[in-house]
């Protein structure tokens, strides 16, 4: 075995045109979760044929021409999200609490006060929407029978001269021979030959199965969206609108594998324990529009139409690994190995597409006393897309993501009931999985209720929503592609203040 090393290379920064994107990537920016006033949350976010709401624009445009008011709001959130992961018959969990801004924003009505005129209402709007809160913690550990996590390195290894792996420099490599150099500099991996242009390597750790293995996953960051809304109402009956929106993202992903034996030792020294870690920044800026209408066919009845673009984002990666192991032999147990390159890789920004989706939406208002309503959303992940298109590795994750991923349908209810100045209200949302095998990310089920007092110009509103739905936690992209099966709970409390004028 080569003699012990510790690897310390000046800090430093790498500029890379390699990238490590994956389909979980799109998916992340592509779907949004239940966030917004407290009303529209209550009602599980059905306001598509309603209006009335800022958070309702985010549905429908058109929805701000419903108010009678001028308007301002902003609500406070509390989120917290419990995973429980079940990992080759182990159990384990991990919760998280985060408190935030979720919504602010207010709306201008202009009305015309020619009775001649067509154009009964004329509205401005800007809202904030706090779309995904990325605050979050996942715990497995388990025991793996057969696989190690050293065939990550190897499958990124063979293929790559010694002589790269022996004499490059971390920061001049691409990904995929920095994960190559980590796991031979680490000792994970051994070179059939020791001759420089060998190309084919083992795994150094010891053999014979019954891996313990524990993986961690700390997030935190936010997607925020900023909508520019303006619409008008059309005599008595019909709303128009459209939304210029502006997204933007940050998220910070910290991860930990650790992985040990206690399998049979021999005169060679073999690696005993594991430990990896990775650290992701991911940040960008998109746009998105959005047209809609609403149809007031009676008093009771409205109708309701919605299209939204796909997000079109920048976005930028950043990217830091450090790896360790301990080995060990019959005789004795070597000091621990550590491979950290103090090198943060910057990669070059890219574009990423997420699909754009179709709104109906039906409401049924009883008079002043409460309403019923009802939206339906059309979504094709399968068109998600990273450009630019002509680079190899994108046009295969572009292919992979058609194949694996397909059409969401979402289905929102939500109703509300008057006892004077008290609101009461209730929702359920069913969104169906983005894959098409509908286990790597499951359906969605969400319950949500709430309620609200009129104090006159001042409004209160209460919400609280409870969420779950299942998934795969797959722990590396390729080689080791073990999984947790994850169910993850959320229970969502907000608060909304609402000012009229």
């Amino acid at each position: 075995m080569k003699k012990n090393l510790l690897l310390l290379l000046a800090v430093g920064l790498s500029f890379s045109t390699a990238q490590s994107q994956e389909i979980s990537d799109a998916i992340r920016y592509g779907q949004t979760e239940l966030h917004g006033t407290a009303r529209f949350t209550a009602m599980s976010g059905a306001f598509g044929a309603l209006g009335g709401d800022l958070s309702a624009t985010n549905v429908n445009p058109a929805g701000s021409a419903v108010f009678i008011n001028n308007q301002f709001a902003f609500t406070m959130g509390n989120y917290a999200t419990k995973n429980n992961s079940s990992y080759f018959g182990t159990t384990t969990s991990a919760s998280n609490n985060s408190f935030d801004l979720n919504q602010a924003g207010g709306v201008f009505v202009f009305k015309n006060d020619n009775p001649n005129s067509d154009c009964r209402t004329f509205t401005l709007a800007i809202n904030y929407e706090n779309t995904n809160n990325y605050d979050n913690a996942l715990f497995s550990a388990g025991t793996s029978p057969i696989n190690s996590a050293a065939n990550y390195f190897l499958s990124y290894a063979n293929g790559v001269p010694l002589s790269v792996l022996q004499d490059s420099k971390y920061a001049n490599l691409n990904h995929g021979a920095q994960q190559a150099f980590l796991g031979y500099q680490g000792y994970i991996l051994n070179p059939v030959t020791e001759t420089p242009n060998n190309s084919s390597y083992t795994s150094n750790v010891r053999s014979g199965g019954n891996y313990q293995q524990e993986n961690s996953v700390y997030s935190n960051g936010y997607n925020g969206k900023l909508i520019f809304n303006t619409a008008l109402q059309y005599k008595d009956k019909i709303y128009f609108g459209i939304n210029l929106n502006s997204h933007f993202t940050d998220y910070t992903q910290n991860s930990n594998f650790y992985e040990s034996n206690n399998n049979p030792l021999d005169i060679n020294y073999e690696v005993k324990n594991l430990n990896f870690s990775n650290n992701l920044h991911t940040y960008g800026s998109g746009f998105s529009f959005q047209v809609g209408a609403i149809a007031k066919v009676t008093n009771e009845i409205r109708l309701g139409l919605t299209y939204e673009s796909p997000t079109w984002y920048s976005l930028q990666d950043e990217l830091s690994q450090r790896l360790t192991s301990v080995s060990s032999n019959t005789v004795e147990v070597l000091p621990q190995d550590v491979v950290d390159p103090n090198v943060i890789n910057y990669y070059s920004p890219y574009d990423l597409r997420t699909p754009g989706s179709f709104t109906a939406s039906a409401a049924y208002v009883f008079g002043k006393s409460g309403l019923i309503s009802l939206d339906y959303k059309y979504k094709d992940y399968s068109s998600s897309q990273f450009s630019p298109v002509n680079d190899p590795y994108y046009r295969g994750l572009n292919s992979a993501m058609y194949n694996s991923l397909g059409a969401s349908n979402e289905i929102r209810i939500g109703t509300e009931y008057k006892i004077k100045n008290f609101r009461l209200r209730g929702g359920y949302r069913f969104e169906g999985s983005p894959y098409n095998n509908a286990t790597t990310v499951g359906d969605l089920n969400s319950f949500s209720g709430g309620l609200g007092y009129n104090f006159g110009f001042i409004k209160l509103d209460l919400a609280y929503v409870h969420t779950q739905n299942s998934s795969q936690q797959q722990f590396f992209s390729q080689g080791f592609t073990e999984s947790a099966k994850l169910n993850t709970y959320k229970n969502n409390v907000t608060m909304t203040f609402i000012f009229e004028m």
